[in-house]
């Protein structure tokens, strides 16, 4: 049994992007804005996990079979590691459909990871 949680990057039901934190510029993070974003920032701190994440997030129809990603330089036992950690991040879902797990990034992560970084409109 695992003790990770996953991160609360939106909110249930919201039209718009709520990330899990403010924008860098936007006020300095709460202890536990922090402790959320870095959970986030070290699973995507890995190499290997950043390429999977991007196979995932780039490939065609916004979902990958294990299958289609799984050539990232490890062996397949890693990558498995590796995507359920990008998983228990909150980061990616899965499906299983038959023998192959298909993987997609969680709805609007790319976009709350963007707010969080992004800079302030010029006024």
């Amino acid at each position: 049994m695992s003790n990770t949680k996953a991160l609360p990057l939106l909110e249930a039901n919201s039209q718009s992007v709520t990330p899990c934190c403010p924008p860098l510029t936007e006020r300095p993070m709460t202890a536990e804005e922090a402790e959320t974003a870095a959970r986030m920032f070290k699973a995507l701190g890995d190499p290997v996990r950043l390429r999977l994440f991007s196979a995932v997030a780039s490939h065609e129809g916004g979902e990958a079979c294990v299958c289609d990603i799984s050539d990232v330089g490890v062996s397949q036992p890693t990558v498995s590691h590796h995507l359920k950690k990008l998983k228990e991040a909150g980061l990616l879902t899965s499906e299983r459909r038959g023998t192959w797990v298909y993987y997609r990034v969680e709805p609007s992560v790319l976009a709350a990871m963007g707010k969080l970084l992004a800079l302030p409109a010029a006024a």
